[in-house]
């Protein structure tokens, strides 16, 4: 039998099915005389979860990065939701339930709400709840997770998996899962692809399936089950392949960047946080091109001091060890929402009150995050990039303010180092005037993703828009090609941080525009290594 999924990540995977050990939490309606004492045993069991939330969140750091293991943070943050938690204590008091029962209730309804939303976000939220309310249930009831059994590895069933539960898995015991739900932007998926672990979803599961032999290729997405003698060699002759293209791009590490024609270019790669650093060490890159600081925002209750943000910062560059680390400064709003920002409702977020438009609104927020890098900046190679510039009287208003800045360090006696400063070419705007503003700024570095979205007045955010939304479109080519040729004119380098930079159907033509840098994701940087030292620029 060969079905089709979802691929979530890549690689082929040939083993037995398990179906995976999910304990159901059957709840039963109880009453109850003590209803003190029953919202006691709620208050205890959450505090419970909580608990072994963290122990997921400090696991899954090691294993999968902060960014990755971020949901853990906000499942604890769930578990003390005001609302949340006044439903389930208000449950027990009014209507004397038992604890089990006010939790699942609640669960059931906030997850309903969420997945009735009108926003992909709030959607996966849907997921979230019921995890945190299902974790709560299970303590109440003394219930054991759900695990692998079995001594050799499997192939996982699952008709879903949550973060909580991925993160758990012995991953010596999984080969691959496949499950019924999910999305390719789940939490789970971006677990499962930061794990290496191959993964389809949207596969209609059936349990006679358990214990059968099967093939994922997560390359294709397709699900062997059964496969015959000819399938089995032919995908194990790919496993093998996939190995050894593995090993052979160990071996690139430590080596140039360069073409057979001699064209030299940086590669470095983006990140999100400081525990993502090692990834970076690890695949070889160059340098970052792209730390993308709003996470520091993101992931906080309150805004970021300044020491907070200069221990990150600091962090970054004495890891990279004289390396160029790229800092972009705070890009909030659109799709970055934080609360403690209290940032109004937009009819339009992608085109409104965002980013630089923030920060030369909100003075302080800015000029402390700058007070941060430009300190940080005497332990290392750090430039700082802005995003969403559309004029040279926002690059030059800049300008100003770090030399403001540079001047309150001098007399204080802080020391500072030499520090690149450059702007993201993200908008039409700043594409057509990219001459005017190469004149300020020492590099350019080209946001794929918004420059696409902006060129083709296309939502990026909207799967309606899926199939009209090219990012090869000869527009965008055109303006990244003007982009390289304006910035050199006035000696300014230019550079890739946007998703397009990983596109490795489009690494020669970049070349061949003359891009000077290519910013991407850790895992690709021996890929593109491969290719660029494979290619002639002429």
């Amino acid at each position: 039998m060969v079905l089709e999924g979802k691929s979530v990540f890549g690689g082929i995977a040939i083993g037995r099915l398990s179906i995976y050990n999910k304990k159901e939490n059957q709840v039963k309606r109880g009453k109850i005389t003590d209803v003190e004492a029953e919202i006691t045993r709620f208050t205890d069991a959450k505090e419970t979860a909580k608990e072994q939330l963290k122990g997921f969140y400090e696991k899954a750091v090691k294993e999968v990065g902060e960014v990755n293991a971020a949901i853990f943070e906000v499942h604890q943050m769930m578990l003390d939701d005001l609302d949340y938690v006044e439903s389930i204590t208000n449950m027990i008091r009014t209507q004397e339930v038992n604890a089990e029962f006010a939790v699942a209730s609640t669960g059931d309804n906030f997850s309903k709400m969420f997945a009735a939303m009108d926003d992909d976000y709030m959607k996966e939220r849907a997921a979230d709840v019921k995890d945190i309310s299902n974790r709560v249930i299970s303590i109440l009831q003394n219930a054991e997770n759900g695990s692998v059994t079995g001594e050799k590895p499997v192939i996982l069933l699952a008709d879903d998996l949550a973060p909580s539960e991925t993160v758990q898995l012995d991953k010596s015991k999984v080969l691959s899962f496949v499950t019924r739900h999910g999305s390719t932007n789940s939490h789970t998926a971006i677990l499962a692809r930061t794990m290496n672990i191959p993964a389809l979803i949207e596969v209609d599961i059936k349990e006679e399936w358990n214990g059968k032999m099967a093939v994922v290729d997560g390359y294709t997405g397709t699900f062997y089950i059964d496969p015959d003698e000819d399938i089995l060699k032919k995908m194990q002759e790919k496993k093998e392949e996939d190995i050894k293209a593995r090993e052979l791009l160990q071996e690139l590490k430590g080596k140039e960047d360069v073409t057979v024609d001699g064209k030299h270019i940086k590669l470095y790669a983006n990140i999100g946080g400081v525990k993502d650093v090692a990834s970076v060490l690890a695949n070889d890159a160059a340098g970052i091109g792209l730390f993308r600081s709003e996470f520091l925002y993101l992931e906080a209750d309150n805004y970021p001091d300044e020491e907070a943000q200069f221990q990150a910062y600091k962090t970054v560059a004495e890891n990279m060890a004289g390396k160029k680390v790229i800092v972009r400064t705070l890009d909030i709003g659109a799709d970055k929402q934080v609360d403690y920002f209290n940032l109004d409702h937009e009819e339009n977020p992608a085109m409104g009150y965002r980013a630089i438009r923030i920060c030369l609104d909100r003075r302080d927020i800015f000029r402390t995050q700058l007070r941060a890098l430009l300190r940080a900046s005497a332990y290392g190679n750090i430039g700082i990039m802005y995003p969403m510039i559309i004029s040279v009287d926002e690059v030059k208003e800049i300008k100003k303010i770090v030399e403001s800045i540079k001047t309150e360090l001098t007399e204080k006696g802080i020391e500072y180092g030499e520090v690149e400063q450059g702007i993201m070419i993200e908008t039409p705007a700043a594409v057509m005037i990219s001459d005017l503003l190469a004149e300020e700024v020492d590099f350019f570095s080209i946001g794929t993703n918004d420059l696409t979205q902006y060129t083709l007045a296309i939502d990026r955010q909207n799967s309606k828009l899926d199939n009209i939304y090219d990012s090869h479109h000869p527009a965008v080519l055109r303006m990244i090609q003007k982009t390289i040729e304006n910035g050199h004119k006035a000696g300014c380098w230019v550079g890739i941080c946007g998703e397009l930079g990983a596109d490795m159907t489009l690494t020669e033509t970049f070349l061949k525009m003359g891009i000077d840098e290519l910013s991407v994701s850790p895992t690709f940087v021996l890929p593109i290594r491969k290719l660029i030292r494979e290619m002639s620029t002429k």
